[in-house]
């Protein structure tokens, strides 16, 4: 049996991705089929991107999170939730960003930068980095993720692969959206764990005030 270091899981970023990977079984030839569908999926990024923000603008709980200044973002910002439409610059702004996450997803290679890079995703969605006004719940992270997976599987079996490739490609990306997955929830799992300690924290404080 192998043994785990499972504090080091919670504070060291290239352990947790390198366990993940080994339980998940992603392998070389996971990022192999992952880049090999590149000339594939890169001409179809556009209208992924443009089916994600559809998506988003459907609801307010996900649209909201758009109306305060993104992080990098120096233009002119919406008047409110009701105006803001798909061709305002920020939300143009914002849809590069995720064509280029599309795109690093399926060319670069999988080392410790793409690693940080996975990372500071989940990160950037909480007040931990990037807009301390940006702080999307983790329900509608997931809700994104789990579109974007779908989208994916949808845009992957158009692409008439040939089935062992077909299948390869669907594998190897449901393990990099499962890990993509933990690196968005670890940083509110760990915003719990501080909430946690202050509140263990302040009840001692409290007991300790009521004992004196």
């Amino acid at each position: 049996m192998k043994r785990i270091d499972e504090p080091r899981l919670e504070s060291d970023l290239a352990y947790r991705f390198s366990y993940l990977c080994e339980f998940m079984e992603f392998s070389a030839d996971d990022v192999e089929a992952i880049h090999a569908a590149a000339p594939a999926i890169a001409p179809l990024v556009p209208a992924l991107v443009d089916a994600v923000y559809d998506k988003l603008r459907t609801y307010d709980a996900t649209w909201r999170h758009f109306v305060p200044r993104q992080f990098g973002y120096e233009g002119e910002l919406p008047e409110g939730l009701e105006s803001l439409g798909q061709d305002h610059a920020m939300i143009q702004y914002r849809k590069q960003h995720l064509a280029r996450y599309l795109a690093a997803l399926v060319t670069r290679p999988y080392d410790g930068k793409m690693v940080e890079y996975l990372d500071m995703v989940g990160k950037m969605h909480t007040p931990q980095a990037g807009s301390a006004e940006i702080d999307v719940p983790l329900v509608q992270m997931n809700a994104l993720l789990g579109f974007v997976s779908d989208a994916l599987v949808a845009t992957i079996l158009g692409l008439g692969l040939e089935r062992e490739n077909e299948v390869a490609t669907l594998k190897a990306f449901g393990k990099l959206l499962w890990l993509q997955n933990d690196l968005i929830n670890r940083h509110y799992a760990s915003g719990r764990r501080h909430s946690t300690g202050e509140r263990r924290v302040s009840r001692t404080q409290r007991e300790t005030a009521a004992a004196e």
